[in-house]
């Protein structure tokens, strides 16, 4: 099959579009698919591929630090080029609004990814009751652009319900795999996982971990709620624009905390590959703040890991997350909720480890083979369609 993807974000961006772009790659051309990728232009300068797969970048503007990219004709140049028997298009907003449009008038059949809550993202950063109309403005959009899919494809049940709520045409669940072979608590023994324990923990603290993106979205301010537990460190992994802000606030917070004080946060920047997997490893707890998350990759990493995992009840994370199964849900609209959670985890060294096992044994079946199967399979379904049509 020839399947052309079309990416809101490709490397050297991380984030979960990034990742799971990559990994349906990964696995498309290990079928033996033929594969290209058309994604935005970075500021950096990059390979021409991908694991020999071509990518081709669409010229782009900077906007907080995320390289966007413009809906040129060219998109449909490419397209019609390569001749594709499917066109995939990840997390549609502009980029992919065209490749759609393209897609159609080549008579290609189209799947959408949904991934990114951009309407929740618009109600947060437009202050006041315009935030209400930005938001409904932005789901009319993102409507009428998923009416040029085939079919639209959404990570959780929550997603699902709120893009049918929202009246978005032929819907269907496709969550996420993720990498059991490299995120494993194996990695504990690890002697760098070790050293890097040793030196974040030196006092035998009790880790408690975020791994992402750096982003007001994300909603970091929650950890403040986490300061004052004592023995504990926070521990933050990732970059974003809120790296400055963040690391002010949960430092103060932790300096002016009244019980002995803790050791101050540490932030580790971003990590890939086995590194990330050494800094998951070396965590107790794993803990996710936003609540505008569709999915949750980090929670199936964290999982994988043998982590607990304490995440909001909203969005993708209730899929993820049971209580007292493999961690517990805080309340995001109750202040002191997730300190509560997190000390039901810390409540004994056996119950934390227990969750740890139950995470593990979750995701064991979650494997990206397996998902970019379900994938190939929701390709088929859309080109029967079509041929039918």
């Amino acid at each position: 099959m020839r399947v052309a993807i079309v990416t809101e974000s490709f490397l050297p961006s991380l984030n979960g579009v990034t990742t799971s772009v990559c990994r349906v790659v990964d696995h498309l051309r290990a079928r033996g698919d033929d594969v290209v990728v058309i994604a935005p232009q970075a500021r950096d300068e990059v390979p021409e591929t991908y694991e020999g797969v071509p990518v081709h970048r669409i010229t782009s503007v900077p906007v907080r630090r995320f390289d966007v990219g413009l809906p040129t004709a060219e998109i449909e140049s490419l397209l019609e080029d390569f001749a594709a028997d499917v066109v995939h298009v990840a997390s549609p907003f502009l980029l992919g609004a065209r490749g759609l449009r393209a897609a159609g008038r080549l008579g290609v059949p189209t799947v959408a990814v949904y991934q990114t809550d951009m309407a929740g993202y618009v109600r947060q950063h437009t202050p006041g009751p315009a935030g209400n109309a930005a938001a409904a403005t932005t789901w009319r959009w993102i409507r009428r652009i998923h009416s040029w899919a085939d079919l639209t494809l959404a990570p959780s049940s929550r997603s699902l319900a709120a893009l049918r709520r929202h009246g978005i045409p032929r819907t269907a669940l496709w969550a996420r795999g993720v990498d059991a072979s490299l995120f494993s608590p194996v990695w504990r023994t690890d002697a760098l996982t070790r050293a890097l324990r040793r030196e974040l923990a030196p006092g035998g603290e009790t880790l408690i971990g975020y791994v992402g993106r750096l982003a007001p979205e994300k909603e970091l301010d929650r950890l403040v709620e986490l300061a004052e537990l004592p023995g504990t460190r926070l521990v933050v992994i990732g970059e974003g624009p809120s790296r400055e802000s963040v690391g002010q606030l949960l430092t103060e917070a932790v300096a002016s905390s009244g019980h002995r004080p803790n050791l101050s946060p540490v932030f580790l920047g971003a990590r890939q590959g086995d590194d990330l997997a050494r800094a998951y490893a070396a965590l107790d707890v794993f803990v996710h703040t936003g609540t505008r998350e569709t999915f949750g990759q980090t929670i199936q990493e964290a999982g994988a890991s043998g982590l607990p995992v304490v995440a909001p009840r909203a969005g993708g994370p209730i899929d993820l997350v049971t209580d007292g199964v493999n961690g517990y849900l805080f309340d995001p609209r109750r202040p002191g909720s997730l300190r509560e959670q997190v000390c039901r985890v810390l409540a004994s060294p056996e119950h934390r480890a227990a969750l740890g096992r139950k995470g593990v044994e979750r995701v064991r079946h979650r494997s990206w083979g397996r998902l970019v199967g379900e994938l190939v399979g929701h390709y088929e379904g859309v080109r029967t369609a079509g041929r039918a049509a």
